[in-house]
């Protein structure tokens, strides 16, 4: 499986001047590409190569730089026209589809950049980098990371590595191919339950709140209405700044969770059980001042660092059915809405088995993954032979 590591480039001034003007060179360039490409309707890489690969050289980039740099293009175009194709910007004629088909794609100046083998190599063990730019090749570049993250790199990198600038710190982003290992064969289920107060309850009753998210998202919110009503060019920096710094949070939160929930899976040999949520915003309708905290619920995200977590270890996920699961009492089955008197309690009107609400939406999470799992696995009927 393919994860990507990131490393910090700690530079003096001269480094930092030579690599934001390689940044700089690369996407003025790209931009020339993009308007070629535009102009002749020509969006293939190598039909681009022929019009644009001299003129490239010409400009000072050397010959894989210029590859990437169409390649870049390409891309772009190509990601473009797939989201043209699904209908992300409306039909034909729609406003945001014809500014989109309009005009040529344009590059940031400090967007990023990827390099290869050929113009960025790897020294683990004085921890350095030796990288092109447009200035020359710069040796001796050290970078830092946690020990897990050079661990990796060290051992599966393959492939290639971009160079970003994210708010004036410079990062190296490598590919890593990791081994996957055999999932194995579950002893049972961990059912987890998915919500906004609660981020993550397990059947075991393990419970990841979210009240800590929920204050700094608020928080969050209250200084961007500030910013928001300044409408100067220094708050809209600040507003993209502090957006970046609340996603890193959120992202944050949800690789400890799923951390968690993947290890004591693994320890106890049982396999994961999620909801599929797919589809859910478009289900539910919300009050009006809960629409920012529904919107802003990363449930998909958690869901993702979980997979993948579980494929490293060899843990089972398995999807299911996530309709009634707060409802219905996973002891006589019984389903009502009136079985969740509250958000946070659960009590039968059948049998009068009463909980926490998201342990039962766990627990029924699970038991949906024990039946399907018997199905699944379940031996096909012999054939029937004819008689007489």
């Amino acid at each position: 499986m393919k994860i990507v590591v990131q490393v910090k480039l700690l530079l003096d001034a001269v480094q930092v001047s030579a690599l934001a003007a390689t940044l700089h060179g690369c996407n003025e360039s790209a931009d020339w590409v993009s308007r070629i490409a535009f102009e002749h309707g020509v969006f293939r890489e190598y039909a681009l190569r022929k019009h644009t690969y001299a003129e490239l050289k010409a400009r000072g980039l050397g010959a894989q730089a210029a590859q990437h740099v169409i390649k870049k293009v390409a891309d772009a175009y190509a990601a473009l026209h797939a989201t043209i194709r699904a209908g992300n910007l409306g039909r034909p004629g729609s406003k945001r589809r014809v500014k989109a088909e309009s005009k040529p794609i344009v590059f940031r100046p400090d967007a990023g950049q990827p390099f290869d083998d050929r113009c960025l190599s790897w020294n683990h063990d004085a921890g350095t980098v030796s990288i092109w730019t447009t200035a020359g090749r710069m040796k001796d570049v050290r970078f830092a990371g946690s020990p897990d993250q050079l661990k990796t790199l060290r051992e599966y990198r393959k492939g290639e590595s971009d160079l970003v600038c994210r708010d004036g710190v410079w990062l190296l982003i490598a590919t890593c191919e990791m081994p996957e290992e055999p999932l194995f064969e579950p002893v049972d289920w961990l059912g987890v339950d998915r919500g906004i107060v609660n981020l993550a309850t397990t059947s075991d009753a393990d419970n990841f709140q979210g009240r800590g998210l929920g204050r700094y998202r608020r928080w969050h919110a209250r200084v961007r209405t500030e910013l928001q009503a300044r409408r100067t060019k220094s708050a809209t920096r600040r507003l993209k700044k502090r957006a970046r710094r609340e996603q890193r949070h959120s992202t944050h939160v949800n690789h400890k969770i799923a951390k968690q929930i993947v290890a004591v899976a693994e320890r106890t040999g049982r396999g994961i059980a999620l909801e599929d949520l797919s589809g859910i915003r478009d289900r539910v309708t919300v009050a009006r001042h809960q629409r920012a905290t529904h919107s802003s619920w990363p449930f998909h995200q958690l869901e993702a660092h979980i997979r993948y977590k579980a494929r490293r270890a060899g843990v089972p996920v398995l999807v299911v059915d996530a309709h009634y699961t707060s409802q219905m009492c996973p002891r006589c089955k019984h389903t009502s809405r009136s079985n969740r008197p509250t958000r946070d309690t659960f009590c039968c009107r059948r049998c009068g088995l009463a909980g926490p609400a998201d342990v039962v939406a766990a627990v029924n999470v699970r038991n949906r993954a024990r039946s399907a799992w018997v199905h699944v696995n379940a031996p096909e009927p012999a054939a029937v032979q004819a008689t007489g």
